[in-house]
């Protein structure tokens, strides 16, 4: 009596999807270890375990690489150079958020990245009462805390919810462990809010503007980055300080990476959000 199976194909239907599927991921069989080994986030973070650095031992290469397994599409998204392209600005925007350095620091200005886990002498709670979503808990600070700097409450309430910690009632988590520091970082990097798209669609060509954003010239790049951590400070003023400090260490990071910064490197002339 003949067999109702079929014959097995010359190739496995897994083995088939297993050739195609990185192509359709994009780039899954890759990680953000192999792009950035240990030895270059040294390199690049010389001084950040220096004594005069406050966050001293708390931003170590293993909590960086277990923190983006929460998030698999992060620069890991595109061919390489787009991949490193988005590691160099993510990479350049907390540089500059946690800074320690100065125009004539030891290793120049851009080797000072990652020296401050919260934000020192805050101007207030950064609470917003008017958020009623995201209520503020009674003596909490939402002060800049990780790489990123997260602040206000109604950042640090979906952050908590994505995250699995309480932001609201113990935002101070933030500033005491490492994995969970660099996830707040990484969360903010991938996660459109309101208008705004994430920095990741915008680094891996996926931001598409909206009528509002080609009147506001905001245009893809690594100013609309900065414009959407920090637009209503720094975007639409000429020749910003911050804003040149920023694009200085994506251009030594992307240098390292040996990959092109891309255009749109400022936000001079963009409407902040």
């Amino acid at each position: 009596m003949a067999s109702l199976r079929a014959s097995p194909p010359p190739f496995s239907l897994a083995f088939f999807f297993s050739l195609l599927l990185p192509s359709f991921l994009g780039s899954a069989a890759y990680s953000v270890s192999e792009l950035i080994p240990e030895d270059l986030y040294r390199s690049i973070f010389l001084h950040k375990d220096d004594a005069a650095c406050p966050a001293k031992g708390f931003y170590p290469y293993e909590a960086f690489v277990s923190a983006t397994r929460f998030f698999p599409n992060f620069a890991n998204t595109g061919n390489l150079p787009t991949r490193k392209r988005e590691l160099a600005a993510f990479l350049a925007q907390i540089s500059h958020e946690t800074t320690g350095g100065w125009a004539t620091a030891p290793d120049g200005p851009y080797a000072w990245g990652l020296c401050f886990k919260e934000e020192n002498n805050p101007s207030s709670n950064y609470c917003d009462t008017s958020n009623t979503k995201w209520p503020c808990y009674p003596g909490k600070s939402y002060k800049g805390r990780g790489p990123i700097q997260l602040s206000w409450n109604y950042n640090y309430g979906p952050a908590g919810v994505a995250l699995g910690f309480d932001g609201l009632r113990e935002p101070e988590l933030v500033a005491n462990r490492s994995e969970l520091a660099f996830k707040t970082a990484l969360w903010f990097w991938m996660t459109p809010r309101g208008e705004k798209p994430s920095c990741h669609d915008v680094m891996v060509g996926l931001f598409r503007p909206s009528e509002a954003d080609r009147e506001a010239n905001r245009t893809a790049g690594f100013g609309l980055v900065t414009n959407i951590i920090n637009g209503g400070l720094e975007c639409g003023i000429p020749n910003d300080a911050r804003v040149n400090d920023r694009v200085g260490y994506f251009k030594r990071y992307a240098g390292l990476f040996n990959v092109d910064v891309g255009p749109n490197l400022d936000c001079a002339y963009q409407k902040s959000y």
